[in-house]
């Protein structure tokens, strides 16, 4: 019978493990054609405000394949619930035999989508980064700097969210971090202060304005996965030097991205996918003044690499 893990054990099987080479495998095997993502399967809630996305594949020659189930509601907090759920299924991919579940209720949605992140700053960011820009204060703005760590050496943090009382906590819960961690009051500050800068948010509006973006800055936008939101001014990646997405077919139909191209403002032939940087092995940052974007949509590679990883943990203890 197929074992069904809890999210504690799920945690506790990554404490210590290095997630950014199998995620960075996942993107690369996913730019060079080696796996099958089908379209992602979308659920949207208007009342109270929310999103399932269903994200499935596998990768040619792996003995698995992979379905999530994952969901964002905002407003859970009122119900003292957490905003992210989920679950991912691992199937072996030549039976179709059930191998486990791992009800880790959109945790490792959240992880994949930090180490990401994490991937997106070690060849994108620039050299010296001054200050670390972190647009919200959810889960995803918590776990974004803490997988930084591993790849970015300044510590010092500007924070720009809406409620004063989730910005003081989440001061304090990242100084344990060893992060230095302000308040800004607006994003022209926080851009002027920032030039590694990363938005967590749901929003449906543009949070970064094209104005305030200082030449060297890299931004990496976390939060736009549906046609319907976006964080960015879509002149910013009318600007910028290089566009990166973490695929391309997702991204002409949902982020960042296809607001952008709907607005002429950029092209698909400009799009570089994250898994071809990654291959090549190298900061594609070819001067310090150069603005660059990361748009992160979620691509079921990630989900994939991570279950496995979290899988081979858990039966080798």
């Amino acid at each position: 019978m197929a074992k069904v893990y809890s999210k504690e054990e799920i945690i506790n099987s990554l404490e210590g493990v290095d997630l950014i080479n199998p995620i960075e495998i996942g993107f690369v095997e996913y730019s060079k054609g080696n796996s099958v993502v089908p379209p992602v399967g979308e659920l949207l809630f208007d009342h109270p405000p929310g999103d399932v996305h269903i994200k499935y594949g596998y990768i040619k020659g792996h003995d698995n394949y992979v379905i999530k189930i994952a969901s964002g509601f905002t407003e859970n907090y009122k119900l003292g619930l957490s905003s992210s759920h989920g679950v991912m299924v691992m199937f072996d991919s030549r039976s179709g035999y059930l191998k486990c579940l791992l009800h880790d209720e959109g945790y490792l949605t959240n992880v994949r989508t930090a180490v990401a992140g994490a991937i997106c700053a070690k060849y994108l960011a620039p050299d010296k980064v001054k200050n670390i820009g972190i647009v919200g204060t959810g889960i995803q703005a918590r776990l974004q700097l803490k997988y930084l760590r591993d790849v970015i050496k300044c510590r010092e943090v500007v924070i720009l969210g809406r409620d004063n009382k989730k910005i003081i906590d989440y001061i304090d819960e990242m100084s344990k971090f060893g992060f230095n961690v302000r308040k800004v009051d607006s994003s022209a500050e926080l851009c002027k202060l920032s030039n590694l800068i990363v938005t967590t948010t749901s929003a449906n509006e543009s949070l970064i304005r094209k104005s305030d973006v200082i030449p060297g800055t890299h931004i990496t936008a976390v939060g736009s996965d549906t046609p319907q939101k976006r964080e960015l001014d879509p002149e910013i990646l009318g600007m910028a030097h290089s566009l990166v997405v973490d695929s391309i077919p997702q991204c002409l139909e949902r982020g960042e991205t296809k607001y952008a191209l709907d607005l002429g403002l950029v092209k698909k032939e400009n799009l570089i996918e994250l898994g071809k940087v990654i291959d090549n092995g190298e900061k594609i940052r070819s001067d310090q003044n150069e603005i660059s974007v990361a748009d992160l949509t979620g691509v079921a590679v990630q989900d994939i690499m991570i279950t496995n990883t979290v899988y081979n943990n858990l039966n080798n203890k």
